[in-house]
């Protein structure tokens, strides 16, 4: 199952060295100019989640499998994107591809970096682009009105559907909100997604700061933090730079570096969660004497569809799941040890999968 965040921005603003950084890779172009990523560039990243070890540590495992998401490095947006300017066409067809918007705004001031409006205001930045996914998606959802005229004449339940559901996006559109402020009711989830509108997609705001404010931020990065709170979005404040530096460290090095730094943690990390968050992201266990793993579900997932993540045949053939709580499991050391106290739990189908469960599944093949 892969859940893609694009990176998205204006041009400069450190969304290729943040995309390096990420991915523990080059391959991304990180220039002084607009384009200098033409093509999306794709990396996975693994979730830092330390259960993971502990629960191997307890198994004997072998060795562990983190979970693990898609970071999408998109080219640089411009005014005018919604009409074809710059790379407008390329940034809005590989954005329409991703799960959720990882926002990165420029919160520092060095002068060697141009910004191509000539000043800096991140909030201006966040409202440049979010106000071309508007446009976009209101030049989308008109065009979509128009091919179904004739399913709707002719009362095709679908069709009716599918236009309900876009009216009620334009409407919110030409407010001038976002098309995720529109309240979709459960039975309508599936057709709203099947719409692909730019601005359904969870955002969520990267504060790109200098080295001296990646500990504290700076009124650059309050700014946004305020005006994402006044949207129900999230933030995180990361400095491109130190988190490229880290990038190419040994964990040992990495770590002495950030203490140095006075950080707690890397801000790639939180930026990781937090995209984790973004997309209603759980994890699940299994562990043995081969491997722990950790494996990624959307939160309220089904134990027979949470068996299908591990294996298709699982969920085909799934009998029941022994499932223990993380809690248990670390307190008690094991599974044995759990089924000798009698917390190990025999779930059904329908059991809904919490956070940290350690799963075996069985199920006929």
């Amino acid at each position: 199952m892969g859940f893609r965040t694009g990176i998205v921005g204006l041009p400069n603003v450190g969304k290729s060295t943040l995309f390096n950084a990420l991915t523990r890779t080059a391959a991304a172009q990180a220039a002084n100019f607009p384009f200098c990523t033409i093509d999306p560039n794709v990396g996975e990243v693994a979730v830092p989640d330390p259960r993971l070890d502990r629960i191997a540590s307890i198994a004997g495992s072998k060795r562990t499998v983190p979970a693990r998401m898609t970071f999408v490095d998109i080219a640089g947006l411009v005014k005018g994107a919604s009409r074809g300017e710059g790379l407008g066409n390329k940034f809005l067809a590989n954005i329409r591809e991703v799960d959720a918007v990882a926002h990165v705004l420029r919160c520092f001031d060095e002068g060697g970096v141009t910004h191509i409006e000539g000043r800096i205001d991140p909030v201006d930045d966040a409202e440049t682009i979010e106000t071309e996914l508007m446009l976009a998606d209101i030049a989308t959802a008109e065009k979509q009105l128009q091919n179904i005229v004739r399913r709707v004449r002719g009362g095709e339940k679908e069709a009716l559907q599918q236009e309900r559901l876009l009216k009620a996006a334009v409407s919110i559109l030409e407010e001038g909100r976002p098309a995720r402020f529109v309240e979709i009711a459960e039975e309508d989830q599936g057709a709203w997604k099947s719409l692909h509108l730019l601005t359904a997609k969870p955002v969520l705001y990267v504060c790109n700061v200098a080295e001296e404010h990646a500990g504290t931020g700076n009124s650059y990065s309050q700014a946004v933090e305020e005006m994402a709170r006044s949207v129900g979005a999230q933030t995180v404040t990361i400095s491109a730079k130190i988190e490229e530096e880290i990038a190419q460290l040994e964990h040992e090095e990495a770590a002495a570096f950030l203490k140095e730094l006075g950080l707690n943690e890397a801000g790639l990390d939180r930026l990781i969660r937090a995209g984790y968050r973004l997309l209603n992201l759980q994890t699940f266990f299994t562990a043995g004497p081969k491997e722990a793993r950790a494996w990624t579900i959307r939160t309220g997932t089904l134990a027979a569809k949470a068996a299908g993540v591990i294996h298709g045949d699982f969920e085909r053939g799934f009998i029941r799941a022994e499932t223990i709580s993380y809690k248990d499991y670390v307190e008690l050391g094991g599974e044995q040890a759990c089924k000798d106290a009698g917390r190990m739990r025999v779930e059904g189908k329908g059991y809904e999968v919490k956070d940290g469960d350690i799963l075996h599944v069985l199920f006929n093949a």
